[in-house]
């Protein structure tokens, strides 16, 4: 008897798991108008929802994408651009924008320093609006 046929085969290591895809696909929402009843357009102001009935026609302003905010019809078929990148929500990539223009002061205004505010910490919590110094 041979001991290499003895002994169990070894399991043969785990094969390397693919990264799972990211879903790139949107995220379609609908901007509707609904005519209600003034006491539901009450509920629905005071809680920011409300219930329909079952078998309401709804009628629909726009479709978009929740996540990148374009039109249903410009971007069928194209990947989200949010879930791509973010840039475009943000106006464009930081590096390249041109920095925003500081209003000027109105006519005959001086422009006085003030003390350094303390943002973070005990310190800023201690020197807040409800404790001043």
């Amino acid at each position: 008897m041979r001991k290499a046929e003895t002994k169990a085969a070894l399991p043969a290591p785990p094969a390397e798991r693919a990264e799972p895809s990211q879903d790139l696909s949107h995220t379609w929402v609908v901007a509707a108008e609904i005519q209600v009843e003034p006491r539901v357009a009450s509920i629905a102001d005071f809680r920011g929802s409300f219930k329909t009935t079952a078998g309401q026609r709804v009628d629909a302003l726009e479709v978009y994408c929740k996540g990148c905010r374009r039109p249903y019809d410009e971007v069928k078929g194209q990947d989200c651009a949010e879930k791509v990148d973010n840039r475009h929500l943000i106006g464009g990539d930081q590096s390249t924008r041109k920095k925003r223009k500081a209003p000027p002061p109105p006519k005959g205004a001086k422009i006085i320093p003030g003390e350094k505010v303390q943002r973070r910490g005990i310190g800023a919590y201690m020197a807040g609006v409800s404790r001043p110094r």
